[in-house]
């Protein structure tokens, strides 16, 4: 059955009594949208001031406000009160004013006491916004029912030509269905881009309502204590009702909407080069099955400078997660340590604040099946451990390497977020870095577990008095529990928490490993599970990938083509070609530095995986034709053809930034057809001869991808080749 389809402005938002802004504490300067709507009229620049907010704060409300900053404020000779002025200044640009439209689309009944969405804006926002990219997998996934309008026809059809070739958008008649079609598109663009803001501000209950905020978080960074960090570039505008998220909802964050009270000295913006990048790489992971936040769509403002190494256009990514809840917001309200700087530092312990907002995560958020009242503090930590397992396996089994693995970027549902110096596997190196200011090698592949088992002790500390008050009482901590306590009895409880710490790493261990197995054991087309099946036939395959210098997709790839017949002497040519096109995903592989011959070396473990192969005919018996052919296609089905690698994005982004009419068709294409959201289908001419001719959907053949030579020199991995 379709669904009805509803405006952004219209969308349904989850009851009162599940909204985040009404469960958490806001930052005292503004308790309620109310008292933030008198803020915005009488002091602006608050909700952008880089300071520390108060130790029982959450979150802060915050308008989104794309500007330079520092403020490029034009003074005249005149002004007294320099202050004022800024005030002034600020206020006149922000969204204050309430946008009356006519009807965009169909819109949902609202239950008694929801929550009414208004729209505001004001007449200084003026900067020009272009929609780039709109997610159609994000969309059927999470909001199935927005309308989004002509937003897709505006961006045009995938197309990887590299000239700007328009002929299949038409104009559309200006009737009634089609204006109102355009109307939705047109709110897309302008809340996705921070032109528009969606609120609401009750006259007769200023304490209700619902404004955009941004959270409060600390952290660890490369193993030092930063202190409070916070959404210091994204504000989440709007939460989205839907029964099949894990929350039963998704959360819209805007990334580089400009600044918030953690700024620190930043601007609070993003630039196209990494915008393109997380929109990119979070549809891509989620295509392969690792747990993600997603990419709903991605906005330019072209005429907004932003410095960074050179003077670059600004970009908002729309990201979307059931929650962006991460460590670091427990870390910030029990941390290890205080500081203070200017614009920055740690506030004290509030043991309270922990409190309401672990029971807010443990009943809203991760929904974990605690009766009201029990202990609710190790199942948390238990299931964020679980669920980091299950991330980290992802990461290691296709190649995707975060850079960045700090605590304040470690998400409490187990997804991955932040896509910052992030990298996918090209030639197989274990101990292979992708952030370039990772001078040690901290959060290197390999060492990805380990980082992972770090953070969650971050949160264990942060939780320990309350695992440990609740090991002695039975039950929840209650309101103000550690109020009139000794401090020797809340040091008791403290390192009651902390001796499960052996406990939680080993079942982070059991998880990762279990879940590390069986999508390595998926990959490599073994139905059956055998405990030795790391030791000899996973760690080996690795061994060599490494020793040879081969790609680690492309060799999966071409793994899938194997068949146990080729070991046989009569079959010497084709194994001989076989061998050949393993070697043939690395443009380096050594010629030979072991003390055994390439093809003995390959012949070995061949012969171990055949054996393993062949041990599983029964499995496959549904196929009595060719179940090695059933086979093949279920390894092809887990080993993806395309891959996001650093020059792909490198040329999509090239693509943009030269021309945004072709170059989001561009981005359109690598995102959506047989790419990004479809990594596992063969295309690109896989199964044909090089020198034979690709044609894209609209018959346009010589691909920009074949023509400047990318595509590498190998028919099965045109693009999955090492670039050096």
């Amino acid at each position: 059955m379709p669904f009805k389809k509803i405006s952004l402005s219209s969308q349904q938002i989850p009851p009162v009594s599940r909204l985040l802004t009404h469960n958490l504490t806001p930052d005292p300067i503004a308790k309620s949208p109310g008292s933030f709507m008198k803020l915005l009229h009488e002091s602006p620049s608050l909700q952008r001031r880089a300071r520390l907010l108060d130790s029982s704060a959450h979150f802060s409300y915050v308008m989104p406000l794309p500007l330079p900053f520092p403020f490029r404020i034009d003074f005249p000779d005149d002004v007294q009160d320099k202050k004022g002025f800024i005030e002034a200044w600020l206020g006149h640009k922000e969204a204050l004013e309430l946008v009356e439209t006519e009807k965009v689309s169909a819109s949902t009944e609202k239950e008694e006491g929801a929550i009414q969405l208004r729209k505001f804006t004001s007449d200084e926002r003026i900067q020009e916004r272009q929609l780039l990219g709109l997610s159609p997998a994000c969309l059927k996934d999470c909001f199935p029912a927005l309308d989004t309008g002509d937003a897709l026809d505006v961006i045009g059809s995938p197309l990887l030509t590299a000239k700007n070739s328009l002929k299949d958008d038409k104009p559309k008649e200006n009737n009634e269905s089609d204006r109102f079609s355009t109307l939705a598109g047109q709110e897309i663009l302008d809340i996705l881009s921070g032109h528009t803001i969606l609120a609401s501000f009750p006259e007769n209950a200023p304490e209700e309502g619902y404004a955009p905020w941004s959270l409060r978080y600390s952290g660890h960074q490369f193993g030092q204590w930063a202190g409070q960090l916070g959404d210091g570039r994204a504000i989440s505008i709007l939460e989205v009702a839907n029964a099949e998220s894990p929350t039963g909802a998704y959360e819209m964050q805007l990334k580089g909407a400009g600044r918030t009270p953690f700024s620190r000295s930043a601007d609070g913006l993003a630039v196209v080069r990494s915008s393109v990048r997380e929109y990119l790489c979070a549809e891509a992971m989620h295509a392969l099955g690792v747990p993600t936040t997603r990419s709903l769509a991605l906005t330019h403002l072209p005429t907004l400078p932003v410095l960074r190494e050179r003077v670059e256009k600004a970009a908002i990514v729309t990201r979307v997660a059931p929650s962006f809840i991460r460590i670091g917001s427990f870390q910030a309200l029990n941390p290890p340590e205080q500081m203070f700087f200017l614009g920055g530092g740690q506030q004290s312990a509030d043991l309270d604040a922990l409190r309401i907002l672990g029971e807010y995560t443990a009943k809203h958020v991760l929904r974990l099946d605690v009766e009201e009242g029990k202990p609710w503090a190790k199942a948390l930590l238990m299931d964020c451990a679980r669920r980091n397992a299950l991330m980290v396996a992802g990461w290691q089994v296709y190649g995707f390497m975060h850079g960045v693995i700090n605590t304040d970027n470690v998400s409490i549902m187990g997804l991955t977020i932040d896509y910052g110096p992030f990298a996918f596997m090209d030639v197989y190196d274990s101990a292979h870095i992708c952030n370039h200011s990772d001078d040690t090698g901290r959060y290197s592949f390999k060492l990805q577990p380990t980082m992972i088992i770090f953070a969650l002790r971050a949160l264990l500390s942060a939780l320990a008095p309350v695992i440990g008050a609740e090991n002695s009482t039975g039950a929840a901590a209650a309101a103000a529990w550690h109020k009139d306590i000794a401090e020797e009895d809340l040091s008791a409880w403290t390192k009651d928490g902390l001796s499960i710490q052996q406990e939680m790493e080993s079942y982070i261990m059991t998880e990762f490993l279990n879940e590390y197995n069986k999508l390595m054991r998926k990959r490599l087309g073994l139905r059956t599970e055998r405990e030795d099946d790391f030791k000899e036939i996973i760690e080996p395959f690795l061994g060599i990938l490494e020793q040879r210098e081969l790609d680690y997709s492309a060799a999966f790839r071409a793994l899938s083509r194997f068949t146990p017949q080729l070991l046989q002497s009569a079959y010497s040519l084709q194994f001989e070609m076989f061998l050949q096109s393993l070697d043939a995903t690395s443009q380096c592989a050594k010629p030979d530095e072991s003390t055994e011959a390439p093809a003995e070396l390959w012949r070995r473990w061949l012969q171990k995986f055949a054996d393993r192969i062949e041990e599983e005919a029964d499995e496959w018996k549904e196929h009595d034709v060719d179940w090695l052919k059933a086979r093949e296609k279920y390894m092809l089905s887990a080993n993806p053809r395309f891959v996001l690698r650093q020059w792909v994005l490198e040329e999509v982004i090239k693509k943009v930034e030269a021309d945004v009419v072709s170059g989001r068709r561009v981005l359109a294409k690598v995102l959506q057809l047989q790419m990004a959201s479809r990594p596992f289908d063969s295309w690109g001419a896989e199964d044909q001869e090089i020198g034979e001719e690709i044609s894209d959907e609209e018959g346009n053949s010589g691909l920009w991808w074949q023509n400047e030579g990318l595509l590498g020199p190998h028919p099965h991995f045109r693009v999955m080749v090492r670039i050096k």
